[in-house]
Order: C-alpha cells, then sequence, then structure tokens
C-alpha cells in the first residue's frame, strides 16, 4: 500500500515536471522578426509585441549602429528612438566615428570581429568589405520583404551595393553638390545671384569681383566629390571611362581641370588641402563661393554666420549640366549575433515609412523615390530644392574595385599643379598612369 502511495506520488511529479518543462519550450519562441509566413505574426513584430502567452518581458538586444556624421547623427537618434518604441526588445547603440578614423574602426572590426552590427557603407569601400565577405547577404530578405523595394531606389546607388548578384546594403540617401554663395558679399558687389544660367564665365568673373579685403571670390581645393569632379563632367570629360581606363589624360578633363586650378593660380582661391580646411574657410567668411554637397546642410543650417549669409544655388555649365551625385548603403555585419533584429531595424530605415522620416527630419535627400518634397519642406533656410533640380543630370560618382588606391593617388599627382610647381597637364598624365596601374591590378 505504501508503495503505491509512493508510485502515485512520484507518477504527480514527473507531470509537473513535464507540464513546466514544456511551457518553457512555448516561452523560448524565437524573437528575431524573422519571416515565419504568418501575417500575424509579422504584424507583432512590426509593433514590437514579443511577450510570450504569459506576459513574460522578452530579453532586449543591443544593436551597435556605425555612422560617420554627427549631424546626421541627431535625427538618427530620433528615428532609433521612435524605432525602440515601437520594438520594445531591440535597443539602437549609436557609434560616431569622424570619416577617417571610422574606416580604421571597420577594418579593425572586420579583422578582430567585432564590426557594429548595423553601419554606413559607401562606393570607395563596398569592394573590399563585398569580396572579403564581411556584410551579410540581405538578397532574400529583401525579396521577402513588403517594406523595402528596391525598384523605389536609384538604379545606379542600387547597382553600387550589390556584388555578384547579391545586394548588401539597402540604399539610405543620394547627394547632389551645390553652389554656396555669400549674399551679403554679392549684393555689396552689386552682383546677381547665382542661378541656372551660370556658365563658367560667370563663376570666374564673379570670384574675381569678390576677391578683395582678404576675402577670397571661390573655393577651389583639391577635393573630388565637391570640386573638379563636377567641373571635368560639366566639360564632356570624363574621371573613368566605361572599359575601366582613367580619363585624367582626356584632353576634356585636363581642360577642365586647367579651368578649375586658375583660380588658384590666379589668387582668387586659397590653397587648401584638407577636409577641415574647406568648411572653415566657408565658415570663417574666408571664401565667397564654394562647392559642398547637400550632406552638409545640418551643419552648415546650425552655424551662425552661414544660415545669416549664406544660401545655396545649382552649379554653373560649361558643354553639359552636371553634378556628382552618390548614396549611402545600410548594411549589416556577416557575423552580427542578432542577423534577424538588424534586419528590422535596417528594413525600417530602407522602407517608404523609414526613408519619408529620413526626409522630413532633414537628414539626408531621402534615396526612396516621392520623398524628396519632404526634404525640401524641412528646411527653409536656404534654397535646398536646388539639390534636388540637379538629380536630372545627376553624375554617379566614379569608382571601380579600388576607387580608393586610385583617388589617393590621384591626389598626389595633382598637387603639384596646385602648388605651380608642375603643369596641369603634366600632372593630370602623371595621375591618369598612377590611376591606369590601379586599375589593371584589379
Amino acid at each position: 500500500m505504501k508503495r503505491r502511495w509512493l508510485l502515485g506520488l512520484l507518477v504527480c511529479v514527473l507531470a509537473f515536471m513535464l507540464a513546466a518543462c514544456n511551457s518553457g519550450v512555448n516561452n523560448g519562441v524565437n524573437n528575431g522578426g524573422g519571416n515565419t509566413g504568418n501575417d500575424n505574426d509579422q504584424q507583432q513584430s512590426n509593433n514590437g509585441n514579443k511577450n510570450s502567452s504569459n506576459d513574460q518581458p522578452a530579453k532586449k538586444v543591443e544593436l551597435r549602429f556605425g555612422l560617420w556624421d554627427s549631424n546626421q547623427a541627431k535625427g538618427l537618434q530620433v528615428m532609433a528612438d521612435e524605432f525602440t518604441a515601437a520594438n520594445p526588445d531591440i535597443s539602437i547603440n549609436i557609434e560616431v566615428t569622424g570619416w577617417t578614423d571610422y574606416w580604421t574602426m571597420l577594418e579593425a572590426g572586420a579583422t578582430g570581429g567585432s564590426l557594429p552590427d548595423v553601419f554606413w557603407m559607401h562606393s570607395n569601400e563596398i569592394y573590399r568589405y563585398a569580396s572579403n565577405e564581411m556584410l551579410l547577404d540581405l538578397t532574400d530578405r529583401i525579396g521577402s520583404s513588403s517594406q523595402v523595394d528596391m525598384s523605389k531606389f536609384p538604379q545606379g546607388i542600387v547597382e553600387i551595393y550589390n556584388h555578384q548578384g547579391k545586394q548588401l546594403a539597402v540604399p539610405k540617401d543620394f547627394d547632389t553638390i551645390g553652389l554656396w554663395y555669400n549674399k551679403k558679399l554679392f549684393d555689396a558687389a552689386n552682383l546677381d545671384y547665382p542661378d541656372e544660367t551660370w556658365t563658367w564665365d560667370d563663376l570666374y568673373d564673379a570670384a574675381k569681383a569678390l576677391t578683395k579685403d582678404g576675402v577670397y571670390g571661390f573655393l577651389a581645393p583639391l577635393h573630388n566629390q565637391e570640386g573638379y569632379y563636377n567641373f571635368v563632367y560639366q566639360n564632356g570629360g570624363t574621371i573613368i571611362t566605361n572599359d575601366k581606363k582613367s580619363g585624367y589624360d582626356d584632353p576634356k578633363t585636363i581642360e577642365a581641370l586647367e579651368y578649375y586650378v586658375k583660380f588658384v593660380r590666379d589668387g582668387l582661391s586659397p590653397e587648401i588641402y584638407g577636409d577641415a580646411e574647406r568648411a572653415e574657410a566657408l565658415q570663417n567668411g574666408l571664401v565667397a563661393m564654394g562647392l559642398f554637397g547637400s550632406w552638409n546642410l545640418s551643419g552648415f543650417t546650425a552655424n551662425e554666420f552661414l544660415s545669416q549669409n549664406f544660401d545655396v544655388a545649382v552649379l554653373p555649365k560649361q558643354a553639359n549640366q552636371a553634378s556628382i551625385y552618390n548614396g549611402l548603403g545600410y548594411a549589416i555585419a556577416h557575423n552580427t549575433e542578432h542577423p534577424d533584429e538588424a534586419w528590422r531595424f535596417v528594413e525600417y530605415l530602407g522602407s517608404k515609412e523609414g526613408q519619408e522620416r529620413q526626409a522630413e527630419l532633414g537628414i539626408a535627400i531621402s534615396a526612396y523615390v516621392g520623398t524628396a518634397e519632404k526634404w525640401i519642406s524641412s528646411n527653409d533656410t536656404f534654397n535646398i530644392k536646388a539639390f534636388v533640380d540637379m538629380v536630372d543630370y545627376g553624375v554617379i560618382r566614379p569608382y571601380s574595385n579600388t576607387t580608393i588606391v586610385w583617388e589617393d593617388r590621384a591626389y598626389e599627382a595633382l598637387r603639384p599643379a596646385f602648388t605651380g610647381e608642375q603643369s596641369v597637364e603634366e600632372a593630370a598624365r602623371n595621375a591618369a598612369r598612377l590611376m591606369n596601374e590601379s586599375l589593371s591590378a584589379e
């Protein structure tokens, strides 16, 4: 009798333990938000409803989000906060590292296995990270997403981040280059403001009239995207040909470089070679005009001197109208411990909703078609419509597999032309030779 009683008690205990184990399994449902094929599950993922049936709180996942622009970080923090409010199982830690140090940080992270979960990618660097398989392949996730539609982005930018048929980043934005000018100096010199009718002659004549009292009329630094690239393509030249050869020795490219360097050699522009110096020259009133990209908008708006004195116009034209454009991409580390959560964040950033929010906050010109007007409406300090007006004749930033190598070599070769140690033609031909050496190794 006693044995039966003990046996019955043992059965009850085992039954209780089994029920508890089953309960634990049910509570362990994957909370990653991946595609389950169930519309209800997907909606719960989007709404951040991650708790199980017994309302046990889901474990919070922290994602590291790497970028290099502190001005854009402010608006992106707003977006991250809004995303995490709807997805309480995820927190976003934004890590801002300056442009040069950013790539050092990423390289160290790629080598040491500590890449941010989500991070910005650039056309200069995509090949290196793609060819070394450092980026998560997003092709299937994009294909099954109801929020990310790659046909809504400029195809030139989509192609930058596609490697051997694999889509490795979702487009973030696009940018063009505008002509920033000091309205008060134009007024004092009785000059009409720049507009779409301006030619190279108009730019040079205005720079000459504005160069006085310690102020240079135009900023012509040794800089490609926010400098001479634009003039090369306006003149019908090229930096890289369709068959991957240098265009620096093209007569039209050399002619454009001669025009550009003439501002320096004629004393209408200071000799400037560093990024920080360029922005300081504008902000300190050293120059009356300069070329800067749309990504500078938030920083320029926050600067009291620029917001009170400057405005922006489309670039002048020569044989063609042209403004270099580029676009960043949102990438995910190949070895992230949280691929599903990282994708949910990138999916939001690349969705129509996320792209519209980026535009509304004035972070950047969103890459998603139809969102540009919201970006224009985000700022009433400057005529930023000029940046959007140039999209129709924008030229994609020249790139290849070794962009970062041959761009640095071209800078080295061209510098003697700016200092007056060599003719522009000689320097350009040297740049072509060095660039072709790099391209031949691809």
